[in-house]
């Protein structure tokens, strides 16, 4: 049985799963990322944990079908997120997920799922309320600069969008939360 060092960072894991074909490698990077992706998704699906779980799951069996093709320039994580985002957007365009209905209280669920204590405070639901009101694009440019914390260049890549209209989502949905919290107050 081949264990795998923890200590590996993901392009040696990586390398181990594409040149040995060692599952365990490519089970350590699921592992390692897949409570950040469902956290994701399921800010992006309106906490429907449950379609959140299946978007995630066809993402890493995409991520594993593409990794010969993962050059890293980017992060493992940033390339996992862009696959997972698509296979979001797929979901969307299926008109699986209506995205203009929103329940009532959308993320009343969210201390059943696996996030800590303090992203279930006063204030994260409302922000969690607020983003789902936005069109996905907004809300992922939007979940990418305040939750995963990446640079404008970053979300920029992984959504495969020009920085400019990244700045724009960033600049207005902004200003429409900053509006939203001040009412809220």
């Amino acid at each position: 049985m081949n264990l795998i060092d923890n200590d590996l960072d993901d392009g040696a894991l990586i390398a181990r799963a594409l040149n040995n074909q060692d599952q365990q490698a490519y089970t350590a990077l699921v592992n390692r990322h897949q409570s950040t992706l469902r956290y994701s998704m399921r800010q992006l699906t309106n906490w429907n944990e449950a379609l959140a779980d299946d978007l995630v799951q066809e993402a890493f069996i995409q991520a594993f079908k593409k990794l010969s093709t993962f050059r890293g320039d980017s992060k493992f994580s940033s390339w996992l997120y862009r696959i997972g985002y698509n296979v979001f957007l797929q979901q969307v365009r299926k008109k699986a997920l209506v995205m203009d209905s929103i329940d009532a209280h959308p993320v009343e669920d969210m201390a059943q799922c696996d996030a800590d204590p303090q992203e279930v405070s006063g204030l994260h639901k409302k922000l969690a309320r607020l983003l789902a009101k936005f069109e996905p694009e907004r809300r992922s440019v939007l979940h990418l600069l305040l939750h995963r914390q990446n640079t404008q260049q970053e979300i920029a890549n992984i959504m495969g969008i020009p920085l400019g209209t990244v700045k724009t989502h960033i600049n207005r949905g902004r200003a429409d939360l900053q509006d939203a919290l001040a009412a809220w107050r």
